[in-house]
């Protein structure tokens, strides 16, 4: 049997969920279509398309595949570690881009290892929280979860990386919300995380950083400078009124006016082109993925499928309200992408392949006991 007779049966084809498949490979086109230059420059579409190709692939063959050993501790520990030498190992070989050391380049092709960090720390909170979640009013549960988070998060401001900080950081507390965090402990949280706001504004920052924090405060303060990318994204979703300019019809970004329209301000290129009707439909879409996940995480079989169904979607819904917030000028820029839309290929490869663990769980997920009684996680008995 052929590779391409295998991908394209009848019987593989209907392994897939494809009302959670569906709304995603929609939003990759969408962004495949927004990032396109018809004609009229270098385009990064057809590469993005490749890598479309590849991540649906790689859907298929992890919602094929039995992926409940992924519920395993020495799995997870495994992930936990290679995440942590990745990052390490950027600190010391990548070379910067755009000033941060933040991925491997490999000829014409860039790996972030972040990206793969991101399902690692979903696992392993999924792991720890699946056993601990009724007791999570503990504060050593806090500390221990918070401690393997830390570790990555700090691997990454030191990069710098504040986006992808910002990702890890919300991800974690997001999912200790999921598992009943107390109101004390959440305020605790607050208090300590305004403290660590404090400590990186006046020691942690570098100077351009400070600059768009400034630049979000007052808009007007450097509008030529650290404010220009969010002036420009705001011009271009302010310009595409209730029906948009049409489909490459973009000035801002075609222009180049706005400067990374295939990344960072995806959303914005796409609202100049399709206006607001086009935005509802594309929220629309993002809804319809993220009510599939909530429905799939309530019929899980065990806690640990739960939770990190709930902490994909955590971290999808995460990237989505940074990134249209930095796009609107609701929040500072920090260099965000927004799921399944902006340009790059291993951030597409993790995202359907979180997609894929997830459908294969859904399948297969229902021999195992609802607390996942397997093996603890280091740190607390």
């Amino acid at each position: 049997m052929s590779i391409f007779s295998f991908f394209f049966n009848t019987a593989f084809v209907k392994r897939f969920d494809w009302t959670l498949f569906a709304p995603a490979l929609v939003l990759s086109l969408i962004g495949i279509l927004t990032m396109s230059t018809f004609g009229q420059g270098v385009s990064v579409a057809p590469r993005q398309f490749v890598w479309l190709l590849m991540a649906c692939v790689l859907y298929g063959v992890l919602s094929t595949l039995d992926m409940r050993f992924i519920r395993a501790t020495p799995v997870i520990m495994t992930m936990y570690g290679v995440s942590v030498l990745l990052l390490a190992a950027l600190l010391v070989i990548a070379h910067p881009v755009m000033g941060a050391r933040a991925w491997f380049s490999f000829g014409g092709v860039a790996f972030q290892p972040a990206d793969f960090a991101k399902l690692t720390l979903i696992a392993l909170l999924a792991k720890y929280l699946s056993r601990r979640h009724v007791a999570i009013g503990d504060i050593r549960h806090i500390i221990v979860s918070g401690f393997y988070a830390g570790v990555l998060i700090g691997l990454i401001v030191v990069e710098p990386d504040m986006g992808n900080a910002i990702i890890f950081s919300s991800l974690w507390l997001l999912m200790m919300l999921v598992s009943g965090i107390s109101k004390k402990h959440l305020a605790a949280l607050g208090v300590l995380a305004l403290a660590a706001g404090l400590v990186l504004w006046f020691g942690g920052l570098k100077e351009y950083q400070r600059q768009r924090i400034l630049s979000f405060v007052n808009p007007a303060y450097d509008i030529h400078g650290a404010g220009y990318n969010a002036y420009q994204a705001e011009i271009a979703v302010g310009s595409g009124q209730l029906l948009g300019k049409g489909i490459g019809q973009g000035t801002q970004s075609k222009l180049k006016f706005l400067p990374e329209y295939q990344t960072d301000f995806i959303f914005a290129a796409f609202a100049e082109e399709w206006g607001f009707l086009g935005v509802v439909l594309l929220l629309s879409l993002y809804a319809a993925l993220f009510f599939r996940l909530v429905h799939i995480a309530r019929a899980a079989a065990t806690n640990f499928d739960t939770f990190f169904t709930l902490g994909v979607l955590s971290l999808f819904a995460c990237h989505l309200a940074i990134h249209v917030g930095i796009n609107l000028g609701l929040l500072p820029v920090t260099g965000t992408t927004i799921p399944f839309m902006s340009s790059g290929g291993s951030h597409l490869m993790l995202e359907f392949g979180a997609l894929g663990v997830i459908t294969s769980l859904a399948r297969f997920g229902h021999g195992g006991s609802r607390d996942v009684r397997t093996q603890e996680m280091p740190g607390v008995t």
